[in-house]
């Protein structure tokens, strides 16, 4: 199995992340470092584990893959346009369950958590499409991937 075991964010086109965010960013992180399936698929790439370097240019998600020895496996450009609705959805039904669990009883945050999880795999799965023919990834590896790209650009 290939894998990733680092991730850098390339966050300098971004504004300054705040304390949150920045934890949000490392909690993402973490979570995809733990376990993961990424694999290159290009003709004529490396096989990992890899290095990932993510970040944006020219309102393009980058992501940028090596593998531990330095060798470089693809760079990729993805537009964000196909998954900025999902991702607003996303941000939206997240304020939404931050709000709820203060104040409302357990039968609607259920609710809206299962809400949230649907919006999490729909774009998950969106990822995985737009990666198709570049990088493939298990179901959870994607749903990290999506939840570290919201944190990315995560306006706070």
């Amino acid at each position: 199995m290939t894998y990733l075991v680092d991730i850098i964010l390339d966050d300098s086109a971004l504004p300054e992340p705040t304390p949150e965010i920045a934890q949000e960013r490392r909690v993402a992180i973490f979570d995809l470092l733990q376990e993961n399936e990424f694999i290159v698929v290009r003709e004529g790439s490396p096989q990992g584990p890899y290095k990932l370097l993510l970040g944006m240019q020219d309102r393009r998600l980058v992501f940028t893959v090596s593998t531990t020895l330095g060798e470089p496996a693809g760079q990729f450009m993805l537009s964000l346009s196909p998954l900025k609705q999902v991702i607003k959805d996303y941000f939206a039904i997240c304020e939404s369950y931050f709000k709820a669990v203060t104040t409302m009883p357990p039968a609607q945050i259920e609710a809206i958590d299962m809400g949230r999880r649907g919006i999490h795999d729909e774009g998950s799965e969106q990822l995985q499409e737009r990666l198709e023919g570049k990088i493939e990834t298990d179901k959870m590896t994607a749903r990290r991937l999506f939840t570290l790209i919201c944190a990315l650009h995560y306006r706070g």
